[in-house]
């Protein structure tokens, strides 16, 4: 497949670094990007064709991936529309539902919808994704290959699912960010260095999400073969149940969900 990304920001960079790794050609893969000094970065970093015109830069792709904010993507839409040949589209543009791009570009039909995180680019990320009716299997196929590049993939048959993928994946490394940032700030009170404190705290998520991710047993177990009864990590579950943590943790998350169905609301309208 040929594959221009519009938009050369740090996603399409994870993305198409993943791409040449997976083993495509820097000849197969093109991106249009307005600012000069970013196409100069991304030709130096990856050795790939870089472009400001649109028309050119479409020209011959088989996948066109959205990379823009979401307050650009109508404007491009509406330049982009009358150059479609038969190329899939994949947006990686967040709360532009697949109905309003489809709109946007005069019923055009064959757009996936891709919500990554921010792990994509150490390519530890996951995604979300969902195809338009409009869509073959290979669609799905080439869209899922894609994304699969930067981490793993997910696929749900509502799109409405993808504010749920958006409160847990989408804004979760934040949540984990905030997480290492109180146990640091908790190991300099105790008198580590703030170096000491980050390398405990950081190696301890990515140990304890490492476990998590290659165990059979469930998280609630993996918890409580850590917390022996009468022990340090008791007191410490003990004073989060106390300050109800994990429901304001759920309520956080819910909170994000209900913002996702807005921002979706609010970029539909136009």
């Amino acid at each position: 497949m040929n594959i221009t990304f519009i938009g050369g920001g740090n996603m399409a960079s994870a993305l198409i670094s993943g791409l040449l790794q997976q083993g495509y050609g820097a000849e197969q893969l093109r991106v249009v990007e307005i600012n000069a000094e970013s196409r100069d970065k991304l030709k130096q970093a990856f050795g790939i064709s870089a472009v400001a015109d649109l028309a050119d830069g479409i020209a011959n792709s088989d996948v066109i991936v959205l990379s823009v904010k979401p307050q650009q993507l109508f404007e491009l839409t509406q330049k982009l529309a009358p150059l479609l040949s038969n190329q899939l589209i994949i947006s990686i543009a967040a709360g532009i539902r697949a109905a309003d791009l489809i709109r946007w570009l005069g019923g055009y039909q064959r757009v996936v919808r891709a919500m990554p995180n921010t792990p994509s680019l150490v390519r530890s990320g996951v995604t979300g994704l969902y195809a338009a009716a409009g869509n073959s299997d290979s669609d799905r196929k080439n869209a899922g290959s894609i994304l699969a590049a930067v981490g793993s993939t997910l696929w749900v048959d509502d799109e409405e699912m993808l504010h749920a993928v958006t409160a847990i994946s989408g804004s979760g490394p934040a949540y984990v960010f905030y997480f290492i940032e109180a146990m640091q700030q908790a190991a300099i009170e105790l008198g580590l260095t703030a170096a000491q404190a980050r390398q405990l705290s950081v190696q301890t998520f990515a140990g304890a999400s490492k476990l998590a991710g290659t165990s059979a047993e469930d998280a609630a177990t993996l918890r409580a073969r850590v917390t022996s009864k009468g022990g340090t990590t008791e007191q410490a579950i003990l004073a989060m149940e106390k300050n109800d943590i994990k429901c304001k943790i759920t309520a956080a998350i819910h909170a994000a969900y209900k913002r996702s169905r807005e921002l979706s609301d609010e970029f539909g309208k136009i």
